[in-house]
């Protein structure tokens, strides 16, 4: 380390620690703007119209149609042979919920070595982030289905800036349960003991101006039948009805949602897990015109890290949160194994195996079912929990969505129009449709012929403001060591060299050059990731002094050998690492 402080010294620089990421100023467009001869996606027929152009103005989608006028002034886009598409929603998200392993002590409390109040200020601190990313991902609303009450005037403020994606609102979850985690002030989960409680819970929310209201059903465990815990349901139902506003019901046991939809719950946020939805649950949502957030990915998100089962996608690595990412690999050095080993144990015994093919094929038929029924179908991630990522997660629960059976048209439709269908705007937003707001993707491909097009935007419009996905998320020096830091510990040599300049230099500190390229960084390398199965490295501590990142590791090559101790020199140049630096 004396060598790092040394090198400060040289520089003669202020030490800076991590900030959030800044966007570039984001307002509409004071001009109009002009998208020309695009292919127009009709997410309410899966049909497509060509060579259709778009007039923005005042945030607004003006008028549409074929060889429009271009105002004088106005900013012109080239759209011929792209794709046009409405912005997509993301139904069910948390925001007081990272996807970190820490984020969940409710379901694995490892707050003894992240507290949970440190998990908390850091979502405080990076919520801008997580949504520009959602933004940059072509998602330009998104559903916060509950959190704690200190997240509305984050909502406020966010929804006044036009780098984030519209925010739809409610706060703590009206419970039939209190996870003992979550008894903390402000908590995300309040048990309600009395049907007046109940009431009293959703009165509360009034002077925030939820956007809705949401009760947590949990009837297994709890000692009592369904019908013995629906009072204090049906009063939250009630009490929310009566405020003009609407209720989601959390039910993944099949009795909850046939007893929340009976009483007056118009959202159900998840699929039944335990029982297939009969005639009777089909009958009743299509009667009180219900909503269905299938959440098909949620349960896989973390139990892959126990075992190495999950594979992260190029995408992830480069468009989610690094530092959340990077928190997927600390069960490799956290001082007690044995948490690793109890969860991995347990997820992969047959029991559990057994159990969650069938949860996962249930789901699978209930979304089918319920589709061909009619029903408002939604896409929402349950962003937020572990491995779970805020905005990467969509293009997963789509195509999880699309192996129930539905077509890239039935997914487009659950993206976008549906979601807005949840609570009465689809007035509003959710298709490209004269009056409504100008949140428009010009997509590169097809999204019809392959879902994968949603992962190469070229343009994104959010409310009139017309930005690209790499405004909205530019590579700082910190997040470019993160990102390799995090290849590395994947052992995955295209994801580890994607921060790398193509001529980067590789020095022994502080002048004795190694190597020079990508190609000898990728010979160097490959070979250790293939034969080290074990390798790990810990971040024990980052500076970043303008473009440099100084990294001081701890790095585990084998379970009988005790880790290096090594300091890594980064310099950014133009976006990308040029030069390394390693002492010990």
């Amino acid at each position: 380390m004396k060598h790092a402080l040394f090198l400060l010294l040289l520089l003669g620089s202020t030490i800076v620690y991590s900030q959030p990421i800044t966007a570039d100023s984001a307002n509409p467009s004071k001009r109009p703007v002009v998208l020309v001869d695009g292919n127009l996606i009709d997410v309410e027929t899966g049909k497509v119209r060509e060579n259709i152009s778009l007039l923005i103005e005042n945030e607004t989608i003006k008028k549409i149609g074929k060889n429009l006028k271009v105002p004088d002034g106005a900013t012109v886009i080239n759209a011929k042979g792209k794709w046009l598409l409405p912005g997509l929603i993301d139904s069910h998200i948390h925001l007081f919920q990272s996807g970190s392993i820490y984020t969940r002590p409710d379901g694995v409390n490892l707050t003894k070595y992240r507290p949970y109040e440190t998990e908390r200020k850091w979502l405080r601190d990076n919520l801008g982030d997580l949504l520009r990313r959602y933004l940059a991902c072509g998602i330009t609303t998104v559903i916060d289905i509950g959190g704690p009450l200190y997240q509305y005037p984050y909502r406020d403020r966010f929804n006044k800036d036009y780098a984030s994606p519209q925010i739809l609102m409610t706060g703590p979850l009206i419970s039939t349960y209190q996870p003992e985690a979550f008894k903390v002030d402000d908590s995300p989960i309040l048990k309600a003991n009395s049907p007046e409680e109940a009431r009293e819970m959703v009165r509360r929310q009034l002077a925030y101006k939820p956007d809705f209201i949401k009760v947590w059903f949990i009837i297994r465990g709890m000692g009592k039948s369904g019908e013995e815990l629906i009072p204090v349901v049906q009063a939250a139902i009630d009490e929310t009805h009566k405020n003009g506003l609407k209720l989601a019901i959390h039910t993944q046991e099949l009795l909850a949602a046939k007893l929340g939809v009976k009483y007056g719950a118009d959202f159900l946020v998840h699929s039944p897990e335990d029982g297939i939805i009969d005639d009777e649950l089909i009958g009743l949502m299509q009667k009180n015109k219900v909503s269905y957030g299938p959440t098909m990915i949620v349960n896989r998100g973390i139990t892959g890290f126990f075992g190495d089962s999950r594979k992260l996608t190029p995408y992830e690595f480069a468009n989610a949160n690094p530092y959340v990412l990077g928190t997927l690999f600390d069960f490799k050095h956290l001082p007690e194994p044995e948490v690793r080993k109890r969860y991995t144990d347990l997820l992969s015994s047959p029991a559990y195996q057994a159990r969650s093919i069938k949860r996962d094929s249930i789901k699978q038929i209930n979304l089918k079912k319920v589709w061909h029924a009619g029903i408002n179908v939604v896409a929402g991630t349950d962003a937020g929990n572990p491995g779970t990522f805020h905005a990467t997660s969509f293009i997963d629960e789509l195509k999880a969505m699309q192996g129930a059976g539905l077509s890239t048209a039935d997914l487009l439709k659950s993206a976008t129009i549906n979601g807005s269908k949840i609570f009465g705007k689809e007035s509003q937003f959710g298709s490209l449709t004269e009056g409504k707001l100008a949140n428009v993707l010009v997509l590169k491909q097809n999204p019809l012929d392959n879902i994968d097009a949603l992962i190469n935007i070229e343009t994104v419009i959010n409310r009139g403001y017309v930005t690209t996905p790499a405004k909205l998320m530019p590579n700082s020096p910190e997040n470019l060591a993160q990102q390799q830091l995090n290849g590395y510990n994947a052992r995955n040599i295209d994801t580890f060299l994607e921060p790398y300049a193509e001529d980067v230099e590789v020095y022994n500190f502080p002048d004795n050059l190694q190597y020079k390229g990508k190609e000898a960084m990728r010979k160097r390398y490959s070979g250790m990731f293939d034969k080290t199965p074990l390798l790990h490295c810990e971040l024990v501590n980052r500076i970043v002094v303008g473009s440099t990142v100084i990294d001081h590791e701890s790095v585990t090559f084998a379970s009988d050998k005790e880790p290096a101790k090594a300091v890594a020199i980064y310099k950014v140049e133009a976006g990308k690492i040029k030069k390394v630096y390693f002492t010990r």
